[in-house]
């Protein structure tokens, strides 16, 4: 949780190996990243990190898969093997069925899983999403909140920056930040249970004549 131009940019730039801290160290993954050189660091984000935008078409209209496809750090990989890997981050979010779909085909929820899916593409083990759920409503911000904990689950570190309290909620360690600080940090609590919809009531009990 953040103020505007409270430092977030730049904390969101060191993390994803982006930029370099003026002081201290960053390890990611225990390896010491804050003295690597541009092309090194190039490999760490290629290897480790995904970037998760607030609901954007990258690829302006086209198709789900087409816009993984494109994602920069597949480029080094061969037309074939891009495919693979794209069509396996859209069906690891539930878009499987919707792979030749365009952005005015699919919900908001379901274009912001397309954008997971991009951070995916790699398997990283860091997901940066700013602001993910930013331009959704209540609906598709507990789709995309229930998906990544679900990618939390499966052993990966998800940190998300919101705007909203609600979103915040759902995390299992809340940290502030302020003029470029990071200032109040609750102790790590579980998280917010998944929401469900409601269950149905059950059928009321007939009797049987005999």
């Amino acid at each position: 949780m953040r103020p505007s131009g409270s430092g977030k940019s730049t904390l969101m730039h060191i993390l994803g190996c982006l930029d370099f801290p003026t002081e201290g160290s960053y390890e990611l993954g225990g390896v010491d990243v804050s003295g690597m050189d541009e092309a090194a660091l190039a490999n760490v984000r290629n290897a480790k990190i995904g970037f998760c935008l607030p609901t954007v078409q990258p690829a302006g209209l086209a198709q789900c898969m087409a816009q993984c496809r494109a994602a920069p750090d597949l480029c080094r990989h061969p037309p074939g093997e891009r495919r693979q890997m794209a069509e396996a981050a859209l069906e690891r979010v539930g878009l499987g069925d919707r792979l030749e779909h365009r952005p005015l085909e699919m919900s908001g929820g379901q274009q912001q899983r397309v954008s997971v899916a991009r951070a995916l593409v790699t398997d990283p083990d860091l997901i940066l999403a700013d602001e993910p759920t930013g331009n959704l409503d209540s609906v598709a911000t507990q789709e995309v909140l229930n998906l990544f904990r679900d990618l939390h689950e499966q052993g990966r570190t998800v940190l998300i920056i919101p705007h909203e309290p609600e979103v915040a909620a759902e995390a299992a360690r809340v940290v502030h930040i302020k003029d470029g600080e990071l200032r109040a940090q609750p102790r790590r609590r579980a998280p917010a249970p998944r929401h469900r919809p409601p269950a149905r009531p059950p059928a009321p009990a007939r009797l049987r004549r005999r």
